[in-house]
C-alpha cells in the first residue's frame, strides 16, 4: 500500500524497480503485496525461551555437528511431536467484505439521463468478497494474531478452530505498516503457543508452518530458515517496516497469519508473503515485532509510525551516474555514499524542517547511514514529536537539520 499526496510535488528522480511482486497469502483475496476498536489492558505472549545448543567438536577428532533439532532431541519424527504439540493453536479466519461498485456520475447526476431513463438509470452494485487466511492464539482467553491483510475492510471474521468450534471475530486493532493484526473470540481456556526469540534466529535452523492454504486446513510444511533481515526493498514490499525472515517451508495463499514454528514447537515468525513465480521463497515476519504490535494494537486498537515525508534512494555509483546524465542541470550530487532524497512531500515534517531535493543523509541521531533500510530503521526507533538530528550534505557542504517525526498518515486499500 503506498501512500500518495494529492498536493503539487517536486519533480521526481527515476529509479530502478525490482522486477518481481509479491502476493499476499490470503486464499481468495486477489491482492498483489507490492497490501472502532475495544480497549482492552496488553497482555504479553506466554514465552518459553529455549537454551540454546551448542554443536561440539574435538581437536583430535573433528566432526560435523548434527542439527539442533537432533543434537537435542535425536528424534528424526520433532515435526510430530511439534504439531501435536501446537496444532491446536492454529486457526482458521474467514473473512467477507461488502463491495458496491460505483454507478458513474453521468448517470446519477446529468438531468438529460434522468429525463430519458427515469428510473431504469443502473442502480450501485453490491457483492460478496470472501478471504481466507490462518492465525494463531496467543492469549488462552481468545486474543488472536493474523496478518492485516487478511481482515482488511472485513464486514464479518468467522474464526474456526482445529477441533472445529467456530465464533465470530471481533478486530482489534490493524497495523497495515507491519500487516500486522488483532482478533478477539469470546471463549476462554483455550490452547496457546509459546514464543520463541527471533533475534537470534540463524540461516539452515529447521521451521515448521502450519495453516490453511488454499482451503486445505490444518497443513503441515517444514523446511529451514533461508535468510534473516530481508528488508522491505529487498523483497518488493518497500512500504513495509519489517525485517523479513525468509523460508523455503511451502506457504500458499491461506497462509497467511500462520504460524512459522522453532523446532521446540515456539512460534519465530507469522508467514505473510510470497513471490509470485518463485519456489522456496517464503517470507514471514519475525515474532518479536508480531509480539510488540499486537500488545499496542490491543491497548490501543492502533500503532502510530514516525513519519518524515521523503522519498529517498541508496547512492551507488551506478545511480549517481544516472542522476548526473538527467538531472545534473539541476542538482550537485558530490557525496559518493548515503541516502538521496529525491522527492520531499509538502508541508511533512521534512519540508517544515528545510531538507530539500538532492540532499544526501550522511548520518541521523548522530548514526552513520548508507542505505535506505538504515535511515528506516532509526526513523522507526524514533518518537513521533520529539526533534530528530539528522545531518546532510548539500551542494558539498554539512548542513545539521532537525525533524520532528509525525504520524504516519495511512490509507486504506479500496
Amino acid at each position: 500500500m503506498k501512500i500518495t499526496n494529492h498536493h503539487s510535488a517536486p519533480k521526481k528522480i527515476e529509479t530502478r524497480g525490482l522486477p518481481y511482486r509479491l502476493w499476499m497469502l490470503s486464499y481468495g483475496v486477489a491482492v498483489v503485496f507490492l497490501g472502532s476498536c475495544s480497549l482492552l489492558p496488553a497482555k504479553t505472549f506466554d514465552t518459553q525461551q529455549g537454551d540454546t545448543q551448542a554443536q561440539k567438536t574435538t581437536e583430535s577428532n573433528p566432526v560435523i555437528a548434527p542439527p539442533p533439532i537432533f543434537s537435542s532431541s535425536g528424534d528424526p519424527n520433532f515435526v510430530v511431536k511439534v504439531v501435536q504439540q501446537v496444532g491446536p493453536a492454529v486457526v482458521r479466519i474467514d473473512s467477507s467484505r461488502t463491495i458496491t461498485s460505483r454507478v458513474p456520475d453521468e448517470f446519477s447526476n446529468d438531468p438529460f439521463f434522468r429525463r430519458f431513463f427515469g428510473e431504469g438509470i443502473p442502480q450501485p452494485r453490491q457483492r460478496i468478497e470472501r478471504g481466507s487466511g490462518s492465525g494463531f492464539i496467543i492469549n488462552s482467553s481468545g486474543q488472536i494474531v493474523t496478518n492485516a491483510h487478511v481482515v482488511d475492510g472485513a464486514d464479518r471474521v468467522t474464526v474456526i478452530l482445529k477441533d472445529g468450534r467456530t465464533f465470530d471475530g471481533k478486530v482489534l486493532g490493524e497495523d497495515p505498516v507491519t500487516d500486522v493484526a488483532t482478533i478477539k473470540i469470546n471463549a476462554n481456556n483455550l490452547p496457546t503457543l509459546s514464543v520463541g526469540n527471533s533475534d537470534v534466529l540463524q540461516p539452515g535452523e529447521a521451521v515448521i508452518a502450519i495453516g490453511n492454504p488454499l482451503g486445505l486446513n490444518n497443513t503441515v510444511t517444514s523446511g529451514i530458515i533461508s535468510a534473516t533481515g530481508r528488508s522491505g526493498s529487498d523483497i518488493g514490499a518497500s512500504d513495509k517496516r519489517v525485517d523479513y525472515i525468509q523460508t523455503d517451508a511451502a506457504i500458499n495463499p491461506g497462509n497467511s497469519g500462520g504460524p512459522l514454528l522453532n523446532a521446540r514447537g515456539q512460534v519465530v515468525a507469522m508467514n505473510t508473503a510470497i513471490i509470485r513465480g518463485a519456489q522456496g521463497l517464503g517470507f514471514a515476519i519475525p515474532i518479536n515485532t508480531v509480539q510488540r504490535i499486537a500488545q499496542e494494537l490491543i491497548a490501543t486498537g492502533k500503532v502510530d509510525h514516525p513519519y518524515l515525508g521523503v522519498q529517498m534512494v541508496t547512492l551507488t555509483p551506478e545511480n549517481k551516474e544516472r542522476i548526473k546524465n538527467v538531472a545534473s542541470d539541476r542538482l550537485n550530487i558530490t557525496a559518493d555514499d548515503g541516502v538521496l532524497l529525491v522527492e520531499i512531500v509538502p508541508r511533512s515534517p521534512a519540508s517544515v524542517a528545510g531538507l530539500r531535493v538532492g540532499d544526501v543523509i550522511k548520518s541521523i541521531n548522530n548514526q552513520p547511514v548508507t542505505k535506505i533500510e538504515e535511515v528506516q530503521k532509526l526513523v522507526e526507533q524514533s518518537k513521533i514529536g520529539t526533534k530528530l538530528p539528522i545531518e546532510v550534505e548539500r551542494n558539498g557542504q554539512t548542513v545539521q537539520l532537525a525533524v520532528q517525526p509525525a504520524p504516519l498518515p495511512v490509507r486504506r486499500e479500496g
